[in-house]
Formats: structure tokens, C-alpha cells, sequence
């Protein structure tokens, strides 16, 4: 009977409560009837301003860089390579041996040279002697002057052949120097083709030598370009992904037009302090036929419909700020951008969000 009771008296009181929270909850429904909240005065997007950037009408090429600092080794006689003193890629000083030429020949030579010459010196002292002789005889009158005519020329014949074999030996001993090529700069060894053992002649390419600070972009543009092509225009060397690595001015536009090609020949100087490119590399190079100012807005702001393009700036109208819709045309892309050619000017506050949402005429509530 207890249990009975209980359970009646709970199932009364979750009742009351019940009945009780629903007034409750009517009666503060009722009080704030009153007051109406304020809802927003527009849609919320964000805005940005139009800025105009230098925006560079421009074809991109592929260049070759080439060294102005390079020196082709080859060398002065002829042999069989007995040293090589360097390897391809060693950065050496000037004056650094690079490899040596059997000089044994040379060398013989110039020993026998020095050998006639001494056998001249003494064979000419006889002589001087002898002359010497035959003028105190010719002065106290026992010779002719035929006779010491004679003696003189014999002197003078052996004073010429010495003083031949003199510069004979001058000539062997310098080039005697050449059977060591050195480096005549400093600079780093390219590619040694040459092993010890070969035989090279001076048409033999031993290697090079290159300073690699100072080089230039080799661009060939066609034919029909010529005419907008002028000494001093931009060339940009760009990275794979397009952004200009550094720039370079024409210094080079090439009389002629290349028969075979149909091209153009372009040079710039290219400075290379950090050693970023090597002879012979290949690089992709941006030439700037002209460069404005134009009005660039991001790629999210753009919508087309019926093949037209359009844009919403935030213009104040009254009160308010509504959303204007503009027609528009645009140019290439530079990054993520586009190149506003018409309908937008600098300094208009661009629309860059929840475009798909908008219509023209629209309130807005602009957001940075």
C-alpha cells in the first residue's frame, strides 16, 4: 500500500513540473516579445583593395649560358704526356702546373746546343788570338793585309756562328717551358680527355680553365621578332616554377639572322658571383618585349556567365555598402592572379568572397 502511494505521489509531482517549466518558458516568450533583435544590415564578405602591379608582355626561350672567362688548353709542341698534376672539377690558381709533355728530347737538344756553343767559344778564342797575332805582324810589316784580312774574317765567321748558337739556345730553352702546360688563370678544370701515355699535338684539347664569374645568355628569338628586339630590354632567367631568378639586359643583338635557324642571336650578361650557373647550361629565359602598370585581382574573385566575365567590388550607396556587379576582361595569368585589361581600377575595393552568393545591388557588410 506504501509502494502504491509513492509511486502515485512521483507520477503527480513529474506532472506538476511539467505544467509549471511550460509556463515558465511561456511567460519569458511573452516578455521578450517586445524586443525584436537587430539582424545583420548586409552579407558579411571579405574585401580587399585593387592594386596595380608591372606586368611584362614577354615570350619565354630556352638560353644557353656561355663563359666569358673560359680558356681552351692545347698545347705549344708536340709528345707523349708523362704527368697529369690536376683533376676535372680542382679550382687552381694561375700558374698552376696542369700536366707535362715528355721533355727529354727538348732537353737533349739544348744540351747539345750548350755543348756547340762551348766548342764556338773556344775555337773563337784561338781565333781572337790568332788575330791578335797576325795585326802586330802586319804592323811591323812581315804579313800582307791580305793576310790579316784573312784572319779577321775567320774571327768574325766564328763570332757569328757563336752568337747564332747563342739565340738557338735562348729559343730551345723556351721551348723547353712549353712541354709543362700551365693555367694561365685561375679558375676550374673542366674535362681532361687526355691520359698519361697518349701522344697530343698542339691541336690536342687538354682541358679548360674557367673563372665561372662572368658569363653570358646566348638566346636565339625568331626571325620575325627582330623587329621589336633593342639593345638594354629586360631578359628575366626564370626557375621551373616561372619566378625570375635574376635579371639581365641585351647587350648583343647580332647583324645577321641565322640562314639555317631563322633566328635571331641575343646576348646578355649574366653576373655570377655564387657560381649558380656553369658554362654550357641550359636555362629557361623570359625577354620582355614591354612592361605596364596594371590592375591584378585574384583568380576567386573572377565568375563568367553567357562568355562573359565578372567581378563584385563593394561600393557605398547611401547607408550602406552594396555589392557591384562589373563585366569585365582580363589578360594572362601571373600566378594566381588575374591581369585586369578593363572594368576594374585601382583602388576599388574588390569582393573576394561568397561571390556565388551575391547579386548586383546586394547589401554587404566588407570584412578584411
Amino acid at each position: 500500500m506504501t509502494s502504491l502511494k509513492f509511486k502515485f505521489n512521483r507520477g503527480y509531482l513529474l506532472a506538476l513540473v511539467s505544467i509549471l517549466g511550460s509556463g515558465v518558458s511561456g511567460c519569458g516568450k511573452s516578455g521578450q516579445s517586445a524586443e525584436v533583435p537587430q539582424g545583420p544590415k548586409g552579407f558579411p564578405v571579405k574585401v580587399v583593395t585593387v592594386q596595380a602591379r608591372l606586368v611584362a608582355d614577354s615570350t619565354d626561350y630556352l638560353a644557353t649560358i656561355k663563359s666569358r672567362s673560359g680558356s681552351a688548353l692545347q698545347p705549344q709542341v708536340e709528345g707523349q704526356v708523362t704527368k697529369i698534376f690536376v683533376h676535372s672539377g680542382q679550382r687552381v690558381e694561375a700558374g698552376t702546373p696542369i700536366l707535362e709533355i715528355d721533355p727529354l728530347k727538348q732537353q737533349a737538344t739544348v744540351s747539345n746546343q750548350e755543348a756547340n756553343y762551348k766548342s764556338k767559344q773556344a775555337t773563337l778564342e784561338l781565333d781572337r788570338i790568332e788575330l791578335e797575332r797576325r795585326k802586330k805582324l802586319y804592323a811591323a810589316g812581315v804579313i800582307s793585309r791580305a793576310e790579316l784580312d784573312q784572319a779577321q774574317g775567320v774571327y768574325d765567321s766564328v763570332k757569328s756562328d757563336l752568337e747564332a748558337i747563342q739565340a738557338s739556345i735562348r729559343e730551345q730553352r723556351v721551348q723547353l717551358r712549353y712541354y709543362s702546360v700551365n693555367a694561365p688563370t685561375s679558375g676550374v678544370i673542366g674535362d681532361i680527355p687526355v691520359h698519361v701515355g697518349d701522344r697530343v699535338t698542339s691541336q690536342t684539347l687538354i682541358t679548360t680553365v674557367d673563372r665561372g664569374d662572368s658569363l653570358e645568355a646566348y638566346v636565339y628569338v625568331p626571325a620575325e621578332k627582330s623587329a621589336a628586339v633593342r639593345m638594354g630590354m629586360p631578359i628575366d632567367v626564370v626557375d621551373e616554377a616561372g619566378k625570375t631568378t635574376l635579371r639581365a639586359r641585351v647587350d648583343f643583338i647580332s647583324p645577321h639572322v641565322d640562314t639555317n635557324t631563322q633566328t635571331l642571336l641575343l646576348k646578355a650578361a649574366i653576373p655570377n658571383p655564387l657560381f649558380r650557373f656553369r658554362n654550357d647550361q641550359q636555362v629557361h629565359a623570359r625577354i620582355v618585349w614591354s612592361e605596364q602598370k596594371l590592375p591584378l585581382i585574384p583568380v576567386t574573385a573572377v565568375s563568367r556567365l553567357s562568355g562573359k566575365i565578372f567581378a563584385f567590388v563593394a561600393e557605398g550607396q547611401g547607408q550602406q555598402t552594396v555589392a557591384h556587379q562589373k563585366v569585365i576582361q582580363v589578360g594572362d595569368l601571373v600566378g594566381n592572379d588575374y591581369v585586369v585589361l578593363d572594368g576594374i581600377k585601382p583602388g576599388e575595393r574588390l569582393i573576394v568572397s561568397n561571390i556565388q552568393l551575391l547579386a548586383d545591388g546586394m547589401p554587404v557588410i566588407p570584412q578584411s
